[in-house]
């Protein structure tokens, strides 16, 4: 068996650097270390410790889960713990998420982690993958844009695809993940049959891009907020992404109000 050479740490931490387009000389500074020290580094003339490596990783904004990987790169133990969110540790992170989202009904909220696999969601998403078949359904990009998914009645196609694939095209030059790589590569094969803009460029009046999806012959429009854990210092919490969808008008308001209603 051939086993995968393990990259030198000074040779990771360039990378980085390279991929935040920070030169030698401004992450010397902001980390507080010499230029010669960080070149010798980066060349592998000289050991960093362990405090070093977390405190670059850190100036790099390195994901948790990559500074993990530059520690073992340089001789040291992973810092950071990756808990699996059943874990009896994990019951604050667990009553945290589900009362975030029960408390935003009657408005569709869910969780994603890092490769968008759904978390959980609460019972107003319904709206969104009723139909939609099981397979498609853990992944939300999937269950997006997929023709067979949310895909036909979502009427400005277009730009909503526009606007995810560039927010997992950023997530991917953030985290260098050659999983969400492929999954890119993945949803940018599917079909649309409306003109998908390179650049999200806004027209006249536009403040964000909503997401117009019609449900059952009624339209509704929604714009949507993220939020992440503040002070994460597990790798699974850190991430860990709530997307919340609120009404972007009185008649979708009113049309969830009325809905919750019913079905509650």
């Amino acid at each position: 068996m051939v086993q995968a050479r393990q990259r030198p740490v000074g040779e990771l931490l360039r990378e980085w650097r390279d991929r935040r387009r920070i030169s030698q000389l401004d992450l010397a500074i902001s980390a507080d270390i010499s230029t010669r020290h960080l070149s010798f580094v980066e060349t592998g003339r000289s050991k960093p410790s362990r405090d070093m490596v977390l405190r670059l990783g850190e100036h790099l904004d390195v994901p948790l889960r990559e500074r993990n990987r530059l520690l073992l790169a340089a001789g040291y133990a992973p810092a950071y713990t990756e808990s699996a969110l059943g874990d009896p540790g994990m019951d604050a992170v667990r009553r945290a998420v589900r009362q975030l989202l029960a408390g935003h009904e009657p408005y569709p909220a869910a969780v994603v982690d890092r490769n968008w696999d759904l978390v959980e969601a609460n019972a107003a998403t319904g709206l969104f993958v009723a139909g939609i078949p099981a397979r498609l359904t853990t992944n939300v990009l999937r269950a997006t844009l997929h023709p067979d998914g949310m895909a036909p009645h979502i009427r400005n196609l277009g730009e909503w695809r526009a606007h995810l694939l560039g927010r997992l095209r950023r997530q991917v030059a953030q985290t260098a993940d050659a999983g969400l790589a492929e999954l890119l590569a993945e949803l940018r094969g599917y079909p649309c049959d409306q003109p998908v803009p390179e650049v999200e460029v806004p027209g006249p009046g536009d403040i964000f891009v909503p997401l117009e999806f019609r449900h059952e012959g009624t339209d509704l429009t929604f714009f949507s907020t993220v939020a992440t854990f503040g002070t994460p210092l597990d790798i699974t919490v850190a991430e860990l992404v709530i997307e919340s969808f609120f009404p972007a008008d009185p008649a979708t308001a009113a049309y969830l109000r009325e809905r919750a209603a019913r079905v509650g």
